[in-house]
């Protein structure tokens, strides 16, 4: 996701009027605290980016050294040194190896929090829509909180954000766990390209978020 970054609060001067309160309050908080979580988000998506690539080209590494293993074993004329340096230089490759997939589970580590944080506001959200309704009834209010959304647009729009996210974690969860054992290097190179790309973040949630925000008056048209 691209486009604005920096955390967003919530303060007079990017309110639709000076007194936010109640629902409306809340609900401005979540969308400020959607914008800011999904930015730690990027973050990190960059972060793992960057240590998945260096795992994959451990493993690039690792596979061309196992070659010329092989075609040095198959020469009796060098074999005896290659047998007596290979256990070191492995072993090596094998701490390095496991020092990046260390820093790969931190990162997932972090956004594990991330999207804990969004089922959070998940639950808020749903905290509001059901006060509303006990408040309103089904329909909900005659009046918006905003512009024009119901509260059963906010939780929608949450709903939408999380599952993205939660599936996204769980892609990366699986990519964590097979690239260091990945046998080719076209596998390494799929496996990057779905951290990169995020196909469980499509570009409606870059939309979604944005159209939170204008609603609730963090963005201005």
């Amino acid at each position: 996701m691209e486009g604005q970054s920096g955390d967003i609060t919530v303060t007079p001067a990017n309110r639709k009027c000076s007194a936010v309160t109640g629902s409306a309050r809340k609900v401005k908080d979540n969308a400020a605290d959607w914008h800011n979580l999904m930015m730690r988000w990027e973050k990190l998506n960059e972060d793992g980016f960057s240590v998945a690539g260096n795992i994959a080209n451990m493993r690039r590494t690792r596979s061309q050294s196992d070659r010329l293993l092989l075609d040095d074993e198959s020469s009796s004329s060098s074999s005896s040194s290659s047998s007596s340096s290979a256990p070191w230089q492995q072993a090596g490759e094998a701490a390095a190896l496991q020092d990046e997939c260390r820093k790969l589970q931190d990162v997932i580590d972090k956004m594990v929090v991330v999207v804990t944080k969004m089922e959070r506001l998940m639950t808020s959200q749903r905290g509001v829509q059901d006060l509303e309704e006990f408040q309103f009834g089904p329909e909900g209010r005659k009046f918006p909180l905003f512009h024009s959304w119901s509260s059963k647009h906010f939780e929608d729009s949450s709903r939408f954000l999380l599952r993205c996210f939660s599936r996204e974690l769980k892609l990366k969860q699986l990519i964590l766990q097979e690239l260091a054992h990945a046998a080719t290097s076209d596998l390494c190179m799929v496996y990057l390209s779905c951290w990169l790309h995020q196909p469980f973040v499509p570009p409606q949630a870059r939309l979604t978020l944005e159209a939170l925000l204008l609603e609730t008056g963090h963005r201005t048209l």
